[in-house]
């Protein structure tokens, strides 16, 4: 086991060169002058213009650039954006608060999705099932905005449930709009796939042998179906969990969520390269971590599955 979570740390390497290498050269292949953009149509000096350049190694070739990244990133300096704010200080501010949304909107997602799609399962057929499929298929058909902005004028400015708009007191009782927003889609997916899985499981031999030994319908349903319905689910979830994280930009966008999504579209509209690298570089670890974990829950979840040394 030790030896098999070594081996998937050690892939993190390249997958984080990788990531990182493209990232930083779709950046700096945007058009434009990032340096000119910052003052706008107000433009400095050519002196000032080549200082800043120089500054922050934008007169320097892309591979020269990308090295000075990553030796700065090895050396846990991450350098400052073109506000001369330090990057590290400014994902320590909001990191922990995309880090909360993500994890409310996989909470939500879980439990709803998996106690639906299991009871839907359970009556395939039936109307709760069909209902539940046709509900789903509109959480999925509604664009995020405009779900966004619908949930935000009902229950946040007509019904008063909740803050519209989160602003700087980012908790976690702030976010349940914006978290409930972000986990719909995916929690209808959660649904379905929890749904088929279990349809499948409820017609598989072990199941009937359990329910042939006398075993009660909610320990058959809980230890049997269930348990082997949540291996496709939990890897679906350990996939999706980079996947809110590093698609909060629309959902922090609406509810004004200080995070990491509004600081990734700031930094690609200012062509800021050594930022946008630095959030992915983090939502490439939180990614890679995720799915480790998720392989580990395997062999919980099906004693099956061995991981030897």
């Amino acid at each position: 086991m030790i030896q098999y979570i070594l081996r998937r740390l050690l892939q993190i390497i390249p997958v984080f060169i990788g990531t990182t290498l493209l990232v930083y050269f779709m950046v700096f292949a945007l058009p434009g002058d990032p340096i000119r953009a910052l003052f706008g149509d107000r433009p400095p000096s050519e002196a000032v213009i080549a200082q800043l350049r120089q500054q922050y190694n934008l007169d320097q070739p892309f591979w020269v650039q990308y090295g000075l990244f990553l030796k700065n990133l090895f050396t846990f300096n991450l350098g400052v954006d073109f506000t001369g704010q330090p990057i590290a200080a400014s994902l320590g501010r909001i990191f922990p608060v995309t880090v909360m949304l993500a994890v409310e909107a996989l909470i939500i997602q879980t439990v709803f999705g998996v106690t639906f799609g299991l009871v839907a399962g359970l009556r395939k057929g039936k109307v709760f099932d069909a209902t539940v499929l046709i509900a789903s298929l509109v959480v999925i058909a509604i664009p995020t905005f405009v779900l966004g902005f619908v949930l935000q004028l009902l229950v946040g400015v007509q019904l008063g449930w909740a803050k519209p708009t989160v602003g700087a007191t980012a908790d976690w009782g702030n976010l349940i709009l914006p978290a409930t927003v972000l986990g719909l889609v995916s929690f209808a997916y959660v649904l379905r796939l929890t749904r088929a899985s279990v349809i499948e499981n409820m017609n598989a031999d072990y199941v009937r042998t359990a329910t042939a030994k006398g075993l009660s319908r909610p320990r058959v349903v809980v230890t049997h179906i269930l348990r082997n319905s949540m291996i496709p689910v939990i890897t679906y979830l350990g996939a999706s969990l980079g996947g809110l994280m590093g698609g909060a930009i629309v959902t922090e966008s609406i509810f004004n969520v200080p995070g990491v999504g509004q600081k990734l579209f700031q930094a690609v509209i200012r062509s800021e390269g050594p930022t946008v690298v630095a959030i992915v570089s983090v939502l490439v670890l939180v990614f890679v971590i995720a799915n480790l974990l998720v392989d580990l829950l395997y062999a919980w979840l099906d004693p099956r599955i061995r991981y030897e040394n």
